[in-house]
């Protein structure tokens, strides 16, 4: 590998010279064991620790099958499900290989008593193979997480209604938390020329997740002037929401923890912003029971910011901890849409205030392929912003996947794979100097 990493880092190979390095039979790689997926049984999720499952391991190369490409992988970054991989919640993924494995003699590779997971990254191709005409040795990209195989009538419309869809690194192996990764070519996409290698793997899953959601047809469809509650909104996930809201005209109602948090808002250009910590909001009086009138005292807060008006869309990913509140407070006739479910899938609600007032719940899950594109472009171009503000190496991702299980981040959390420090892979400096106020910022350095 210290070939493949130093022709990258010091931009001394041709493109064409990668198609004749030579790739080992073995690269590091982050994984979880299958002996070990009943590690945690009987333990509440908040107990369980992350970097009890997860190893670094040397793992064999995978074969290269059609349609597929290998990469070198410079940085990745932590997703939520990573951290589900990690304390095997709400299911073990070894589950979820063994149903694909089944699938065709191509797919029996991904069973496998380990599993290499992660769900982003950015780097350089290093081989394709049969009927990859898109990309070649040499190009830098970054990865998408939808894996697809559009064998079905379904998925041709959106390829996330394909009843072969998977999450590349969560329900498939050899994901990006790890110096090679194999994909599938049409999870590639152009890596933004003013970004480092840490900054360009960070957005991938949660930019183009909440890209569908808030602004696709296939989500909330946002436009000018909706009022948007964002639960969580420097956090990986909301972190895009606000910016997309921003951009897009609409009003953010920014929910966050703490008046740090509150700050990176101010920061990104929000200015109606809740510090639920502070203003003590218990949505449930106990396990069982939740109290609505803090779903009213919710409500009025938000008219009070707002001037009056009731939010258009929520943009709703806690889940259980927070959906009662999400559908009392939507206006009549507006959109709650879903994904993730970090505190709890199984969600209550009052349904008077859903069907009575004409609201909507719209299910979202990642992004399909030009959805991604989308996403991508408007990173490329600077107008969305990376949200890191923590990196690791590839030996500390234990410790990466605990933050964010902690909930200890702000932004999205890197992990460099080859990349030997921070702050290498910028192609396009001039357009680097003119964003980085923009960069740092939304970094929240």
């Amino acid at each position: 590998m210290d070939q493949i990493r130093d022709a990258i880092v010091s931009g001394s190979a041709a493109p064409g010279d990668f198609a004749s390095m030579p790739i080992p039979e073995s690269y590091r790689a982050l994984t979880v064991h299958k002996d070990e997926q009943e590690m945690f049984a009987g333990m509440a999720a908040s107990d369980k620790d992350p970097r009890r499952a997860l190893h670094v391991d040397h793992v064999a190369l995978p074969a290269l099958g059609p349609g597929e490409a290998l990469i070198a992988v410079m940085a990745s970054s932590i997703n939520y499900n990573t951290v589900w991989t990690s304390i095997f919640e709400p299911v073990s993924t070894f589950g979820f290989l063994e149903r694909y494995g089944r699938t065709n003699a191509m797919a029996k590779r991904h069973d496998l008593p380990y599993h290499v997971i992660g769900s982003d990254a950015s780097g350089v191709v290093l081989r394709v193979g049969p009927g990859v005409n898109a990309w070649k040795p040499g190009d830098e990209v970054v990865a998408h997480c939808l894996s697809v195989e559009l064998e079905s009538p379904l998925g041709h419309n959106d390829t996330m209604l394909d009843p072969e869809q998977r999450i590349w690194g969560f329900e498939t192996n050899f994901g990006g938390l790890a110096e090679i990764a194999l994909v599938k070519s049409n999870q590639l996409l152009p890596k933004p020329a003013h970004l480092t290698w840490e900054e360009a793997a960070a957005p991938g899953l949660v930019n183009s997740t909440a890209y569908r959601q808030l602004v696709s047809r296939n989500g909330a469809g946002m436009k000018q002037g909706d009022i948007v509650l964002i639960w969580g909104a420097t956090g990986g996930l909301g972190s895009y929401a606000t910016q997309y809201a921003i951009n897009g005209g609409a009003i953010p109602v920014c929910v966050v923890s703490s008046e740090d948090k509150a700050d990176l808002c101010r920061a990104m250009g929000a200015e109606l912003i809740i510090d639920r910590k502070a203003e003590g909001y218990r949505f449930w009086k106990d396990e069982h029971t939740q109290d609505p009138k803090e779903w009213q005292r919710l409500g009025k807060r938000i008219r009070e910011l707002t001037g009056g008006e009731d939010v258009d869309i929520v943009f709703e990913h806690p889940g259980r901890e927070t959906f009662g509140a999400s559908v009392y407070v939507t206006r009549k006739g507006g959109t709650i849409t879903t994904c993730a479910s970090t505190s709890g899938f199984m969600h209550e609600y009052d349904n008077r205030y859903l069907w009575m007032n004409l609201k909507s719940i719209v299910g979202s899950h990642f992004a399909n392929y030009r959805e991604a594109y989308e996403a991508n472009r408007l990173i490329s171009r600077g107008l969305i912003h990376p949200t890191l503000s923590q990196t690791f190496p590839l030996q500390e991702a234990g410790q990466a996947t605990y933050e964010v299980h902690r909930n200890a981040h702000q932004g999205k959390v890197g992990v460099l794979c080859l990349a030997p420090e921070e702050g290498l892979g910028v192609r396009d400096g001039e357009m680097r100097k003119r964003l980085l106020p923009e960069i740092t910022r939304f970094a929240g350095a």
